[in-house]
């Protein structure tokens, strides 16, 4: 678990390249995703970005495409720059994934095992006691609180999953609360952090 207030400014930790997916879901704070793979190609790392329907009417497939110079998942039933079981072959190539944001129905399709979009299947093919991978729940502050939320946060912290706590702050709903997403470069930090241990 990461403290968003205590993570600092990220930093290659290496010279070689680090393979990574991140996985965009239906949130306003896809904007912010969309920075973050930015940094993470301009430093260095190998990045390919999945993303949910609804996550592509935030920010379009094409901003991703070209921010990483790679053809971004959007469905599971397509072949991807001509590999017919994508999930497979990105699950083993990546060293890590990160989920952000994090929606509290992506929360709930990963602590039931559900696969039924590119992001969710990515995660169900990766072994996680070899490959980390980090949810940052991004969300308004009343769905964050719900019973079933907190609960299915257990069960992926149970599941070996690293949840990154999101912040408290200016949200899309108009109000402060917690929910928000962690910045960018906390993201990062938090990457940096899962492939040093």
């Amino acid at each position: 678990m990461f403290a968003p207030s205590l993570v600092a400014e990220a930093t290659p930790t290496s010279t070689a390249p680090r393979r990574l997916l991140v996985g965009v879901t239906g949130g306003i704070a896809a904007y912010k995703t969309a920075d973050l793979v930015s940094s993470l190609v301009q430093r260095g790392d190998e990045v390919v970005v999945a993303m949910t329907d609804a996550a592509q009417r935030f920010v379009g497939a094409t901003t991703f495409s070209s921010l990483t110079g790679r053809e971004v998942l959007t469905s599971q039933w397509s072949s991807h720059e001509g590999l017919t079981s994508p999930h497979v072959h990105f699950a083993t190539w990546c060293q890590c994934m990160l989920i952000a944001p994090c929606t509290m129905d992506m929360l709930a399709q990963l602590a039931t095992g559900r696969t039924n979009d590119p992001v969710a299947l990515l995660v169900g093919a990766i072994d996680r006691s070899t490959t980390p991978v980090l949810l940052s729940p991004s969300m308004n502050a009343t769905m964050l609180s719900q019973p079933a939320t907190q609960r299915n946060i257990d069960v992926l912290r149970k599941d070996g999953f690293t949840i990154i706590e999101p912040s408290e702050g200016w949200q899309a709903c108009r109000t402060d609360g917690d929910g928000r997403m962690p910045e960018p470069t906390q993201l990062a930090a938090a990457i940096d952090e899962s492939l040093s241990r």
